[in-house]
Protein backbone atom coordinates (compact mmCIF):
# COMPACT_ATOMS: atom_id res chain seq x y z
CA UNK A 1 0.00 0.00 0.00
CA UNK A 2 1.30 3.33 -1.01
CA UNK A 3 0.07 6.44 0.89
CA UNK A 4 1.05 10.26 0.12
CA UNK A 5 1.35 11.85 3.57
CA UNK A 6 1.34 16.03 3.23
CA UNK A 7 2.18 18.39 6.09
CA UNK A 8 1.59 21.88 7.27
CA UNK A 9 1.40 22.48 10.77
CA UNK A 10 3.91 25.26 11.03
CA UNK A 11 6.17 27.08 8.55
CA UNK A 12 7.38 23.98 6.68
CA UNK A 13 5.37 22.58 3.85
CA UNK A 14 6.14 18.93 3.37
CA UNK A 15 5.04 15.67 1.78
CA UNK A 16 5.88 12.28 1.72
CA UNK A 17 5.29 8.74 -0.02
CA UNK A 18 5.47 5.77 2.01
CA UNK A 19 4.65 1.95 1.05
CA UNK A 20 3.46 -0.55 3.84
CA UNK A 21 3.79 1.81 6.81
CA UNK A 22 7.85 1.77 6.68
CA UNK A 23 9.35 2.41 3.83
CA UNK A 24 10.26 6.08 2.69
CA UNK A 25 9.96 5.83 -0.85
CA UNK A 26 10.30 10.45 -1.10
CA UNK A 27 10.38 13.06 1.59
CA UNK A 28 10.37 16.66 0.40
CA UNK A 29 10.24 20.07 2.46
CA UNK A 30 9.98 23.40 1.64
CA UNK A 31 10.82 25.92 4.03
CA UNK A 32 10.17 29.33 5.29
CA UNK A 33 13.12 30.25 7.81
CA UNK A 34 13.91 32.60 5.06
CA UNK A 35 10.65 34.08 5.11
CA UNK A 36 10.08 34.61 8.95
CA UNK A 37 13.84 35.46 9.48
CA UNK A 38 13.53 38.75 10.22
CA UNK A 39 10.49 38.79 11.97
CA UNK A 40 12.29 36.60 14.87
CA UNK A 41 9.22 33.77 14.65
CA UNK A 42 6.61 32.66 12.64
CA UNK A 43 4.08 35.16 11.34
CA UNK A 44 0.63 33.05 10.88
CA UNK A 45 -0.82 34.58 8.26
CA UNK A 46 2.73 34.49 5.66
CA UNK A 47 2.80 30.95 6.63
CA UNK A 48 -0.62 30.20 5.59
CA UNK A 49 0.33 32.30 2.03
CA UNK A 50 3.34 30.38 1.44
CA UNK A 51 2.00 27.24 1.84
CA UNK A 52 -0.31 27.94 -0.86
CA UNK A 53 2.40 28.86 -2.93
CA UNK A 54 4.65 25.57 -2.44
CA UNK A 55 1.73 22.96 -1.49
CA UNK A 56 1.22 21.82 -5.27
CA UNK A 57 5.27 21.78 -5.99
CA UNK A 58 6.00 20.06 -3.08
CA UNK A 59 3.37 17.14 -3.32
CA UNK A 60 4.41 16.59 -7.23
CA UNK A 61 8.25 16.31 -6.44
CA UNK A 62 7.18 14.06 -3.73
CA UNK A 63 5.38 11.92 -6.25
CA UNK A 64 8.22 11.58 -9.09
CA UNK A 65 10.71 11.19 -6.83
CA UNK A 66 9.12 8.26 -5.45
CA UNK A 67 9.10 7.02 -9.17
CA UNK A 68 5.23 6.68 -9.02
CA UNK A 69 2.05 8.32 -10.66
CA UNK A 70 -0.88 9.22 -8.71
CA UNK A 71 -2.13 6.27 -10.13
CA UNK A 72 0.07 4.08 -8.07
CA UNK A 73 -1.23 6.30 -4.88
CA UNK A 74 -3.73 3.61 -2.64
CA UNK A 75 -4.62 6.70 0.31
CA UNK A 76 -4.00 10.25 1.22
CA UNK A 77 -2.91 11.68 5.05
CA UNK A 78 -2.88 14.94 6.10
CA UNK A 79 -1.92 16.79 9.08
CA UNK A 80 -4.94 17.87 11.46
CA UNK A 81 -3.62 19.72 13.96
CA UNK A 82 -2.30 21.01 16.82
CA UNK A 83 -1.20 23.84 14.65
CA UNK A 84 -1.44 27.00 13.09
CA UNK A 85 -5.08 27.05 11.89
CA UNK A 86 -4.19 28.76 8.64
CA UNK A 87 -1.39 26.75 8.05
CA UNK A 88 -3.25 23.36 8.55
CA UNK A 89 -6.13 24.43 6.50
CA UNK A 90 -3.82 24.35 3.27
CA UNK A 91 -2.22 21.00 3.84
CA UNK A 92 -5.79 19.36 4.87
CA UNK A 93 -7.73 21.08 2.26
CA UNK A 94 -5.41 20.10 -0.88
CA UNK A 95 -5.32 16.44 0.76
CA UNK A 96 -9.11 16.36 0.42
CA UNK A 97 -9.64 17.59 -2.73
CA UNK A 98 -6.81 15.21 -4.09
CA UNK A 99 -8.15 11.95 -2.85
CA UNK A 100 -11.83 13.12 -3.54
CA UNK A 101 -10.39 13.78 -6.93
CA UNK A 102 -9.22 10.76 -7.21
CA UNK A 103 -11.48 8.72 -5.41
CA UNK A 104 -9.17 7.62 -2.59
CA UNK A 105 -9.88 7.32 1.18
CA UNK A 106 -8.37 9.90 3.38
CA UNK A 107 -7.64 10.65 6.67
CA UNK A 108 -6.52 13.37 8.93
CA UNK A 109 -3.40 12.88 11.61
CA UNK A 110 -2.96 14.14 14.58
CA UNK A 111 0.27 15.99 14.65
CA UNK A 112 1.73 15.05 18.14
CA UNK A 113 0.87 11.49 17.27
CA UNK A 114 2.91 11.65 13.88
CA UNK A 115 6.11 12.43 15.64
CA UNK A 116 5.19 9.03 17.90
CA UNK A 117 4.24 6.92 14.88
CA UNK A 118 7.88 8.66 13.26
CA UNK A 119 9.75 6.22 15.18
CA UNK A 120 8.75 2.81 13.66
CA UNK A 121 10.62 4.40 10.63
CA UNK A 122 13.66 3.53 11.44
CA UNK A 123 15.77 0.36 11.04
CA UNK A 124 15.05 -0.89 14.89
CA UNK A 125 11.91 0.35 15.96
CA UNK A 126 11.34 -0.11 19.63
CA UNK A 127 9.55 -3.21 20.90
CA UNK A 128 5.72 -2.06 22.81
CA UNK A 129 5.39 -0.60 24.91
CA UNK A 130 7.61 2.12 25.12
CA UNK A 131 8.52 5.72 26.57
CA UNK A 132 9.18 8.90 24.76
CA UNK A 133 10.12 12.29 24.71
CA UNK A 134 8.31 14.05 22.44
CA UNK A 135 10.38 17.64 22.31
CA UNK A 136 9.06 19.91 19.05
CA UNK A 137 9.02 23.21 18.62
CA UNK A 138 5.84 23.62 20.78
CA UNK A 139 5.44 20.89 22.97
CA UNK A 140 7.82 18.85 25.26
CA UNK A 141 5.96 16.06 26.20
CA UNK A 142 6.31 12.45 27.48
CA UNK A 143 4.39 9.45 26.56
CA UNK A 144 3.92 5.98 27.88
CA UNK A 145 3.43 3.97 24.53
CA UNK A 146 1.60 0.33 25.11
CA UNK A 147 0.16 -0.13 21.85
CA UNK A 148 -0.57 1.36 18.54
CA UNK A 149 -3.61 3.37 19.82
CA UNK A 150 -2.98 3.69 23.50
CA UNK A 151 -0.47 7.12 24.54
CA UNK A 152 -0.65 8.19 28.30
CA UNK A 153 0.44 11.23 28.55
CA UNK A 154 2.44 10.99 31.46
CA UNK A 155 3.80 14.30 31.93
CA UNK A 156 4.45 17.79 30.09
CA UNK A 157 5.61 21.35 30.21
CA UNK A 158 3.64 23.33 32.14
CA UNK A 159 4.81 26.44 30.54
CA UNK A 160 7.29 27.11 27.44
CA UNK A 161 8.42 24.21 25.15
CA UNK A 162 12.17 23.70 25.23
CA UNK A 163 11.53 25.29 21.36
CA UNK A 164 9.89 28.37 22.31
CA UNK A 165 12.62 28.79 24.98
CA UNK A 166 15.11 28.53 22.78
CA UNK A 167 13.57 31.24 20.44
CA UNK A 168 12.71 33.77 23.00
CA UNK A 169 16.38 33.64 24.47
CA UNK A 170 17.43 33.95 20.88
CA UNK A 171 14.82 36.66 20.17
CA UNK A 172 16.24 38.49 23.42
CA UNK A 173 19.84 38.22 21.99
CA UNK A 174 18.79 39.79 18.76
CA UNK A 175 20.34 36.09 16.92
CA UNK A 176 17.18 35.82 14.76
CA UNK A 177 14.97 32.56 13.90
CA UNK A 178 14.85 29.56 14.55
CA UNK A 179 16.77 30.17 17.55
CA UNK A 180 17.80 26.81 18.72
CA UNK A 181 20.10 25.82 16.28
CA UNK A 182 22.17 29.06 16.28
CA UNK A 183 22.20 28.70 20.46
CA UNK A 184 23.16 25.48 19.65
CA UNK A 185 26.14 26.39 17.99
CA UNK A 186 27.11 28.90 19.76
CA UNK A 187 27.33 26.93 23.13
CA UNK A 188 29.84 24.50 21.59
CA UNK A 189 32.20 27.65 21.78
CA UNK A 190 31.16 28.67 25.40
CA UNK A 191 31.75 27.48 29.26
CA UNK A 192 28.90 25.75 30.40
CA UNK A 193 30.31 26.24 34.06
CA UNK A 194 30.64 29.59 34.15
CA UNK A 195 27.00 30.75 34.93
CA UNK A 196 24.58 28.76 37.34
CA UNK A 197 21.23 29.29 35.49
CA UNK A 198 18.16 27.71 37.40
CA UNK A 199 17.58 24.25 36.57
CA UNK A 200 13.36 23.24 36.70
CA UNK A 201 12.66 19.95 37.94
CA UNK A 202 9.52 20.22 39.74
CA UNK A 203 7.49 18.06 41.93
CA UNK A 204 9.60 14.25 42.04
CA UNK A 205 6.33 12.41 41.87
CA UNK A 206 5.56 13.70 38.66
CA UNK A 207 7.19 14.15 35.09
CA UNK A 208 5.80 17.76 33.92
CA UNK A 209 8.88 19.94 32.64
CA UNK A 210 8.98 23.81 33.26
CA UNK A 211 11.34 25.99 31.16
CA UNK A 212 9.92 29.27 31.79
CA UNK A 213 11.58 30.47 34.69
CA UNK A 214 15.31 29.35 32.59
CA UNK A 215 14.03 32.27 30.35
CA UNK A 216 13.51 34.49 32.83
CA UNK A 217 16.59 34.40 34.36
CA UNK A 218 18.47 34.22 30.78
CA UNK A 219 16.23 37.66 30.61
CA UNK A 220 17.56 39.22 34.58
CA UNK A 221 20.88 38.30 33.94
CA UNK A 222 20.82 40.87 30.81
CA UNK A 223 19.38 43.87 32.01
CA UNK A 224 21.74 43.51 34.75
CA UNK A 225 24.70 43.53 32.96
CA UNK A 226 23.55 46.33 30.61
CA UNK A 227 20.26 48.04 32.05
CA UNK A 228 17.64 46.85 29.91
CA UNK A 229 16.95 44.59 27.02
CA UNK A 230 17.27 46.27 23.47
CA UNK A 231 16.53 44.39 20.33
CA UNK A 232 19.91 43.58 17.99
CA UNK A 233 22.02 45.21 21.20
CA UNK A 234 23.33 41.74 22.26
CA UNK A 235 25.08 41.29 19.15
CA UNK A 236 28.04 43.57 20.53
CA UNK A 237 28.42 41.76 24.06
CA UNK A 238 31.79 40.10 24.34
CA UNK A 239 29.77 37.23 26.47
CA UNK A 240 27.74 36.81 23.75
CA UNK A 241 29.04 33.59 22.71
CA UNK A 242 28.95 32.27 25.95
CA UNK A 243 25.86 33.35 27.28
CA UNK A 244 24.00 30.46 25.06
CA UNK A 245 25.89 27.87 26.68
CA UNK A 246 24.82 28.40 29.67
CA UNK A 247 21.11 28.73 28.63
CA UNK A 248 21.82 25.91 26.78
CA UNK A 249 22.93 23.73 29.58
CA UNK A 250 20.25 23.62 31.81
CA UNK A 251 17.46 23.11 29.37
CA UNK A 252 18.90 20.16 28.49
CA UNK A 253 20.31 19.06 31.65
CA UNK A 254 16.40 19.42 33.23
CA UNK A 255 15.23 16.36 31.05
CA UNK A 256 17.20 13.29 32.24
CA UNK A 257 16.74 13.39 35.49
CA UNK A 258 12.79 13.11 34.48
CA UNK A 259 13.76 10.50 32.08
CA UNK A 260 15.23 8.59 34.88
CA UNK A 261 12.64 8.79 36.96
CA UNK A 262 10.23 7.70 34.50
CA UNK A 263 12.57 4.92 34.26
CA UNK A 264 12.42 3.53 37.89
CA UNK A 265 8.66 4.03 37.73
CA UNK A 266 8.11 1.65 34.82
CA UNK A 267 10.66 -1.11 36.67
CA UNK A 268 8.62 -2.04 38.94
CA UNK A 269 5.94 -3.09 36.81
CA UNK A 270 8.77 -5.24 34.47
CA UNK A 271 8.61 -3.14 31.47
CA UNK A 272 12.57 -2.53 32.16
CA UNK A 273 15.12 -4.84 32.23
CA UNK A 274 17.23 -3.19 34.87
CA UNK A 275 16.99 -0.05 36.81
CA UNK A 276 17.16 3.23 36.45
CA UNK A 277 18.47 3.07 33.09
CA UNK A 278 15.75 2.75 30.06
CA UNK A 279 16.05 3.10 26.00
CA UNK A 280 13.91 6.38 25.92
CA UNK A 281 12.75 6.80 22.46
CA UNK A 282 12.87 10.71 21.57
CA UNK A 283 10.77 12.66 18.94
CA UNK A 284 13.36 15.61 18.12
CA UNK A 285 15.51 16.71 20.95
CA UNK A 286 18.67 14.99 21.94
CA UNK A 287 19.85 15.79 25.78
CA UNK A 288 23.30 16.19 26.57
CA UNK A 289 24.35 14.31 29.55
Amino acid sequence: MIILGIESSCDETAAAVVEDGCIIRSSIVSTQIEVHHKYGGVVPELASRMHMEAILPVVTEAIETAGITMDDIDGVAATRGPGLVGALLVGFSFAKAFAWARGLPWIGVNHLEGHIYSVFLGETPPSLPFVILLASGGHTNLYHVTSANDFELMGQTRDDAAGEAFDKVAKMLGLGYPGGAIIEKLAEKGNPGKIRFPRSYLDKEGFDFSFSGLKSAVARHLQQREGKLSPGMWLILPHLSRLPCWMYSPLNYSMPPKLRGVALWLWPVAYLPTPPLADVWQGMLQPRE
